[in-house]
C-alpha cells in the first residue's frame, strides 16, 4: 500500500476517533477527559490533512513538515492529558500550546532542515517519552474492577513504542539518506500504517475505558443508597450470603449489628425532612468511624441500618456495637443553629450453629434491636441465642433526652 493511501486511511481513522470521543462526551458531559481524546483525534486529523496536501502540492516548510509534525506530537500528548484527567489529576493543558510551538521551532534548527531522517531523530524521542508516560500511568492504575479495561490501551502503547524504537534504530544506523518528506519508502509506509493501526485501536481502547467506567458507576448506583452512601439491601444480600458461606466453611465468626435512630419521626416533625436527611447522613458518617474499615455497612430501611462484622467473636462484636452507640450519642447534629442530640438503639447477633442462612442471624439481631427499643432505647441488646449476656449501655433517661 502506498504512502498516499495510508495517509488517507490515517486521516479517516483520526476523524472517527475525534467524532466518537466527542459524541460520547455529549452523551456523558461530566466525563470531560473525552474532550481531550476528541482533541487528540482532531490534532491527528490536521496532521494527516497537511500530509495529504503536501503530497500533491508544494507548501511552505512552516506548514509541512513543521506544523504537520507538531500536531502529530500534540495528538499523542492529548491522549496523555485525557488519561490524567480520567484518573483525577489536573493536567497542564497550556503545555499543549507550548509543545506545539516548541516542535515547530525544532524544525528550523539547521540539523532538522538538513534531512528528513534528522527530523525523525528529533521527533521520535518526544513521542516515545509521552507514550512511555502514558504506559506508566496505565500500569499504576488503581487495582479494581476497572483495571482490565486499561490493558488494551497499555498493550497498544507498548507495541507503538516498540515500533518507534525499532524505526529510530533503523534511521540512526541504516541507509536513510534517501528518505523524502512524503514518499513510499518502506520506512515511511510502515510508519503511516503504524499510525493508522494506533488511531483505530486507540479509539476502541478509549471507548472501552469509558464504557467500563460507566458500567461500574451504574452498578455502584444500583447497590448504593444515594442519600448516605452506604450499601443498600440488595448489596447486603450478596455480601451477607458470601460471608455466611465463608463463615460456615472456615468456622470463622460472623456478627450482625442492626441499629436505628431513636425518635427519628420527631426529628422530621420538628425540623423538617431536610434536617431528617441530614441526621441520616450524620449518623452514618459517625457510625462508619466507629465500625472497622472492612465491615459491610448497609441502609436497610428508612432510619434502620445494619453492619456485617466479619471475623469478630461475640465480645469483640459487642465492643464494636457499643462503640458505635457511644460515638453517635456523643456527637450531636449541628445544623441551622440547632443542636440535635441523637441516639441509636442497637441489636447484636452472631452466627449460630443452627443457622441455615444469613437471614437467621439478621432476624435475631432485629429481635435484639426491638428489645433495645422496648427497654429504654440508646442501648445495645444481644440476642439471647447468641450468648447469655447482659445488655449494655444507656438508660431510659439518656434515650429520651435526645428528643427533649
Amino acid at each position: 500500500m502506498d504512502s498516499f493511501t495510508l495517509l488517507i486511511a490515517s486521516a479517516v481513522a483520526s476523524v472517527i476517533m475525534a467524532a466518537t470521543m466527542y459524541m460520547m462526551f455529549r452523551a456523558s458531559p461530566r466525563e470531560t477527559y473525552l474532550l481531550d481524546w476528541s482533541l487528540a483525534g482532531l490534532f491527528h486529523v490536521v496532521s494527516g490533512c497537511l500530509g495529504l496536501v503536501a503530497s500533491s502540492y508544494t507548501v511552505p516548510y512552516l506548514v509541512t513538515p513543521a506544523l504537520g509534525n507538531a500536531f502529530y506530537v500534540v495528538g499523542h500528548y492529548a491522549i496523555l492529558v485525557g488519561l490524567q484527567r480520567h484518573f483525577g489529576y489536573r493536567p497542564r493543558v497550556a503545555i499543549l500550546l507550548l509543545l506545539l510551538v516548541a516542535v515547530v521551532g525544532l524544525h528550523f534548527l539547521p540539523f532538522a532542515r538538513a534531512a528528513v531522517a534528522n527530523r525523525l531523530l528529533l521527533l521520535y524521542p518526544i513521542v516515545i517519552f509521552f507514550n512511555l508516560w502514558t504506559i506508566r500511568m496505565l500500569w499504576k492504575a488503581p487495582e479494581g474492577e476497572a483495571r482490565p479495561a486499561y490493558l488494551p490501551l497499555m498493550l497498544l502503547e507498548i507495541l507503538f513504542v516498540a515500533q518507534l524504537l525499532l524505526r529510530a534504530v533503523v534511521v540512526a544506523f541504516g541507509h536513510s539518506a534517501s528518505l523524502t518528506f512524503v514518499g513510499s519508502q518502506f520506512l515511511q509506509t510502515s510508519g503511516s500504517l503504524a499510525t493508522f493501526v494506533f488511531l483505530s485501536v486507540a479509539t476502541m481502547s478509549c471507548a472501552l475505558i469509558v464504557i467500563r467506567r460507566q458500567e461500574l458507576v451504574l452498578r455502584r448506583l444500583a447497590l448504593t443508597d444515594t442519600l448516605t452512601g452506604w450499601l443498600n439491601r440488595r448489596a447486603m444480600q450478596d455480601m451477607a450470603e458470601r460471608e455466611f458461606q465463608r463463615s460456615v466453611r472456615t468456622g470463622s465468626a460472623l456478627a450482625f449489628v442492626i441499629f436505628d435512630i431513636d425518635h427519628f419521626k420527631s426529628i422530621n416533625d420538628r425540623f423538617g425532612h431536610a434536617v431528617g436527611d441530614a441526621a441520616l447522613r450524620h449518623v452514618t458518617a459517625v457510625s462508619a468511624g466507629a465500625l472497622r474499615g472492612y465491615d459491610g455497612c448497609f441502609r436497610i430501611g428508612g432510619e434502620e441500618f445494619a453492619a456485617l462484622v466479619t471475623g469478630a467473636e461475640l465480645e469483640e462484636a459487642r465492643h464494636v456495637a457499643e462503640r458505635l452507640r457511644e460515638q453517635v450519642a456523643a456527637a450531636p447534629l449541628l445544623i441551622d443553629g440547632n443542636t440535635i442530640s441523637i441516639t441509636v438503639s442497637v441489636g447484636l447477633a452472631v452466627r449460630g450453629q443452627g443457622d441455615i442462612s444469613w437471614e437467621d442471624g439478621l432476624r435475631r439481631a432485629d429481635d435484639a434491636l426491638y428489645h433495645s427499643k422496648q427497654n429504654g432505647r440508646n442501648r445495645v441488646s444481644i440476642d439471647k441465642h447468641s450468648v447469655a449476656a447482659p445488655e449494655t449501655g444507656g438508660n431510659l433517661a439518656a434515650g429520651m433526652q435526645a428528643m427533649a
